[in-house]
C-alpha cells in the first residue's frame, strides 16, 4: 500500500473508527444462456413464467430471448446478494422445464446469427428501443459476440463513509463534486489495476469452435477437433475474440472527470460514423439501427467500469450523470465461476471489495495516452497470456513481472483488509486474501488453470466440459426448491411484472419515431 493510501486509510480510522468502512453495498448482475438439452442456444421466447423482460426488477435479459440476466438489489453484505441470486436462480430452473443454465461465459454449439433470437420487449416505445438497439448491435458486431456472458458488480460506499471522508479531503468541494471526482479516481484506479481480475478470476481460456467461424483470424491453439485455447489464456471473453475492445476507432472516451466522460459519451451518440451509415437506419420500413452514429446509446459503450447515476432516472444515462452526479460503478470483467453453481462466489466478492476500496483510496492521477496505451496492452495480456510465469506487464514506462505487481496489491490489501474485518469474529477479509494470495506465483490455481486441467485430466473439449456443468448445476438447483412461500411470491412478482407491460402498452404514446427524437435528438448535419 503506498503511503498516501496508508495515510488515508489511517486517517479516516482515527477520524470515525471503522464503521464508515463497513458502508458498503454490493449488487450483481449474472447473465446466463439458455440452452436446449443438447446444448444449442435455445430459440423459445422468454419463459412467461418469469415474468415480463421490460419490467421485472430481477430478472430481465440481456442481448438475446434466450440471455437471461438475474439482478440483485444493492444489499449490504456480499452474502445477502448471494442469497438473493441463489433464490432467483432456484425460481428460474423450476421455470424453464428442460433447458440448462450454459454453466461458462463463452456460449457453444452457435450456428451463427440465425441461431440468435434478439431479445423482445413489447410494443411500447422502450420496448421496442431495447429491441432496435439490439438489432442494431447484431448488424455493427455480429449477434454471436453478443451471446457472451459474465457478471456485473454493482459497488458503493455509504453516506456515512462520504460525509467522513469529505469532512476529512473535501473542504474546497461540495459532497456530491467529492464524490463525483473520487468515484472517477476508483474508475481510473481500476482500469490500471483491472489486468488482476481476468487473472485472478478469468474461467474462459478455451473456446468452442463453433463461436470461432465468424472471428476473421486468432492466435489460438488447437486443443481438439472441437476446441480452441489459449494456452496461458485467463479470459477469452475480455480478449479480442471477445467483445471488450471491439470498438470504433472514432471512440475515445476520458475518464479524467465526469464531467469529461459525459461530454465524450455525448459527442459519440451524436456523432455519425460512416461505416454505420452504411448500414442503414430505416430500410425497406424496418428499422436495423436507432441511429448511425458512433454510438446508438450509452450502454454500446463496453468498458470494464461505468460510473452509473442513480437507477431510478427518467433521463437517459449521460444527462442523469451529469444532472445526479455518480451513485455506484459497474466492473463489468467478472467471467462467470464454472467451479459454482452461481457463477460467483462469496470470496470473489469479498476480494473485488477489497480491491474496489484500494482504487478509491489510492491516489488516482489522470490518465494520458501513453499510460492509456498501457493500460489497454496489460488487460489484453492478462487475458491472453496471463498464466505465463514470464509475463511482463506496462508500468509507468517499465516493465514489471505480472506476479510482483499482484503480490504488490495484494500486500497493499493487508491493511485494508484488517479494517474491514475489525470488531468481527471472523476474518473474513483477511482470511480472503491468504486464500487468494498463492495464485500470484502458481497460476495452475487460477480458475483458468484449474480449468484446462480438468479438461486435459477428462479428455474433454470445451463442449463437453462445460455441458457437464450446466447438467450438474440444473439438478442442484431442482434438488433445492424455494420455500413455498418464497416460490409464491416470485411467481406473484412474476405476474405483476406482465400486468404492467400491458399497462404501459396501452397508454397512448407518440409514434416511435418522435419519441426516438426526443428522448436521443438526431445529429446535427454539418
Amino acid at each position: 500500500m503506498s503511503i498516501t493510501t496508508r495515510e488515508q486509510l489511517e486517517r479516516l480510522l482515527d477520524h470515525a473508527g471503522a464503521g464508515p468502512l463497513q458502508s458498503r453495498l454490493v449488487g450483481l448482475e449474472k447473465e446466463n444462456l439458455r440452452t436446449s438439452p443438447d446444448g444449442t442456444i435455445a430459440l423459445t421466447p422468454h419463459p412467461e413464467a418469469l415474468g415480463s423482460a421490460l419490467t421485472h426488477a430481477a430478472i430481465t435479459t440481456d442481448y438475446a430471448e434466450a440471455q437471461l440476466e438475474l439482478v440483485t438489489p444493492p444489499c449490504a453484505d456480499a452474502a445477502t446478494s448471494l442469497a438473493f441470486l441463489d433464490e432467483l436462480q432456484r425460481f428460474i430452473q423450476a421455470g424453464i422445464g428442460e433447458e440448462l443454465l450454459w454453466a461458462a461465459s463463452m456460449p457453444c454449439v452457435v450456428s451463427g446469427d440465425r441461431g440468435i433470437r434478439i431479445a423482445s420487449y413489447g410494443n411500447s416505445n422502450d420496448g421496442l428501443m431495447r429491441n432496435i438497439y439490439r438489432r442494431g448491435l447484431g448488424y455493427r458486431y455480429g449477434r454471436t459476440m453478443q451471446v457472451i456472458t459474465g457478471v456485473h458488480l454493482n459497488f458503493s460506499m455509504g453516506e456515512d463513509f462520504w460525509q467522513a471522508w469529505h469532512a476529512l479531503d473535501g473542504a474546497s468541494q461540495s459532497l456530491r463534486e467529492f464524490r463525483d471526482q473520487r468515484y472517477m479516481g476508483l474508475v481510473r484506479n481500476q482500469q490500471r489495476l483491472g489486468w488482476l481480475v481476468p487473472y485472478l478470476f478469468g474461467c474462459s481460456p478455451a473456446v468452442c469452435n463453433s463461436f470461432l467461424r465468424d472471428v476473421p483470424a486468432h492466435n489460438l491453439a488447437e486443443w481438439d477437433d472441437t476446441t480452441s485455447y489459449g494456452p496461458h489464456a485467463t479470459s477469452l471473453r475480455m480478449s479480442e475474440i471477445g467483445y471488450q475492445n471491439r470498438r470504433s476507432a472514432a471512440l475515445r472516451v476520458s475518464y479524467n472527470t465526469l464531467a469529461d466522460y459525459v461530454a465524450d459519451l455525448e459527442y459519440a451518440i451524436r456523432t455519425p460514423w460512416p461505416e454505420y451509415q452504411k448500414i442503414g437506419v430505416v430500410v425497406d420500413g424496418e428499422y436495423r439501427q436507432l441511429n448511425a452514429n458512433i454510438l446508438q446509446i450509452e450502454n454500446e459503450y463496453y468498458s470494464s467500469m461505468r460510473p452509473k447515476p442513480p437507477a431510478e432516472s427518467d433521463l437517459t444515462p449521460a444527462a442523469a450523470l451529469r444532472e445526479h452526479g455518480i451513485a455506484y460503478v459497474e466492473l463489468r470483467s467478472l467471467d462467470l465461476n464454472m467451479f459454482d453453481p452461481l457463477g460467483v462466489s462469496e470470496q470473489q466478492l469479498r476480494f473485488l471489495e477489497l480491491f474496489l476500496l484500494y482504487c478509491l483510496l489510492e491516489d488516482s492521477p489522470g490518465i494520458e495516452s501513453p499510460e492509456a496505451g498501457e493500460i489497454d496492452a496489460n488487460q489484453s495480456a492478462s487475458a491472453c497470456y496471463g498464466r505465463d510465469p514470464a509475463l511482463l506487464l506496462q508500468r509507468r514506462g517499465e516493465s514489471v513481472p505480472l506476479r510482483q505487481w499482484a503480490s504488490e496489491i495484494f500486500e497493499a490489501l493487508i491493511p485494508l483488509a484488517r479494517a474491514l474485518d475489525s470488531g468481527n469474529r471472523e476474518s473474513r477479509y483477511q482470511s480472503t486474501l491468504e486464500a487468494l494470495r498463492p495464485c500470484c506465483e502458481q497460476p495452475a490455481l487460477t480458475p483458468s488453470g484449474r480449468m484446462l486441467a480438468e479438461m486435459a485430466e477428462g479428455e474433454q473439449g470445451f463442449f463437453s466440459y462445460a455441458m457437464a456443468a450446466a447438467v450438474q448445476y440444473r439438478q442442484h438447483y431442482l434438488d433445492q426448491p424455494l420455500s413455498p412461500q418464497r416460490m409464491a411470491d416470485l411467481q406473484q412478482q412474476a405476474r405483476d411484472s406482465l400486468a404492467e407491460q400491458s399497462r404501459r402498452e396501452s397508454l397512448a404514446e407518440p409514434d416511435f419515431a418522435s419519441w426516438l427524437a426526443q428522448r436521443y435528438p438526431p445529429a446535427a448535419q454539418n
